[in-house]
């Protein structure tokens, strides 16, 4: 524990699988930890040794920040709550569904004097910061194209995953990563160009379903990124795969790394995650550490609460242009018209 984070109190609201990677970073940064959940807060309490707040207000009253971890579809709210009550924030990825909640809740923090941070965790991996480091390095040259690929055994058999206006999909709750590394790696982004196999129907995404984005960035690269929900028992991987003009950065989860594993408690419809790795420091530690240092008014960290919510709008463009069948201009996008 660094010093920068002695007597550390944090709230976390929600108690499903991707508490238990987030519970685990505070205790090893020695935080103490309240819990609030409609579900699940006592178990995850008498499992981690943490206290329970009955209330969502008793919770806000008592902590120095929290850490949101709920189902997608309460994120604002949740987040809203927290910034009434002046508490900066910590917000598992989506920060909110549509680009325009995003925008909604960036303002209320930054009109209540509060900071938000949206929880990209794979910006915190070791070999996607090794990729941004070599590339603003400039060791591969100027980027020309880049791949990205992620895979999970699929969620929306059963729940709110299945639910696209609740989950945004495949595209906003797998995809995202990837389309904020895309910009992470590659630049700012021009156009957008999405197809999806099956398409969603009336609203409810196909359990087993593989969605294709293809980004122009505004320095001249090209990037694909490729999100599959797969069958169950599908195992988890994803990589990339990114060349220059003088050199060419690659990596894949299947590989002897300790970052391939997934936990899905056993159940069709549970949430997706990495734990952490058995050969170095779990990248959820890396970024709660990074997120909670820049809370307590150290250096910004590496993702931003404008980052999240363009990571938002690049799925919407993404929904948007599988609705026409045609590419998305980002420069005149108006996502106000998408629909599930």
């Amino acid at each position: 524990m660094s010093e920068e984070l002695a007597d550390l109190t944090v709230g976390l609201i929600g108690a499903g699988n991707i508490a238990h990677v987030h519970v685990a970073a505070w205790k090893a940064l020695g935080a103490r930890v309240l819990v609030h959940s409609l579900e699940g807060a006592e178990d995850l309490a008498e499992q981690y040794g943490l206290e329970v707040a009955p209330s969502l207000d008793g919770l806000l009253t008592d902590v120095e920040f929290v850490d949101i971890v709920t189902p997608s579809p309460t994120h604002k709210e949740i987040t809203l709550a927290a910034i009434k009550a002046g508490k900066n924030v910590i917000c598992e990825k989506p920060l909110t569904l549509t680009a325009a909640d995003s925008q909604e809740v960036i303002a209320a923090a930054e009109a209540a004097g509060v900071r938000l941070y949206p929880a990209h965790v794979v910006r915190f991996f070791p070999a996607y910061k090794a990729a941004y480091d070599a590339i603003q390095a400039e060791r591969i040259g100027a980027v020309a194209v880049a791949r990205f690929f992620r895979q999970a055994s699929s969620p929306a058999g059963a729940g709110w995953y299945g639910d696209v206006a609740r989950s945004g999909g495949v595209i906003m709750d797998l995809m995202v990563h990837d389309l904020d590394q895309a910009r992470w790696l590659c630049g700012e982004v021009t156009s957008v160009y999405a197809v999806q196999n099956p398409p969603t129907v009336d609203g409810i995404s196909p359990v087993n379903v593989a969605a294709h984005v293809t980004l122009t960035h505004d320095t001249g690269a090209i990037s694909h990124c490729r999100a599959t929900w797969g069958a169950t028992g599908t195992t988890f991987q994803s990589g990339f795969q990114v060349a220059g003009a003088s050199g060419v950065l690659k990596y894949t989860s299947n590989g002897d790394t300790g970052f391939n594993e997934e936990l899905q408690d056993g159940a069709v419809g549970g949430d997706l995650l990495i734990p952490a790795s058995t050969l170095g420091e779990s990248p959820y530690l890396t970024q709660l550490r990074e997120l909670a240092l820049g809370l307590r008014g150290g250096a910004d960290p590496r993702v931003l609460a404008p980052d999240g919510a363009t990571a938002v709008y690049l799925a919407e463009a993404a929904r948007a242009s599988m609705q026409t069948g045609r590419a998305v201009d980002m420069t005149t996008f108006d996502p106000s018209g998408v629909v599930a």
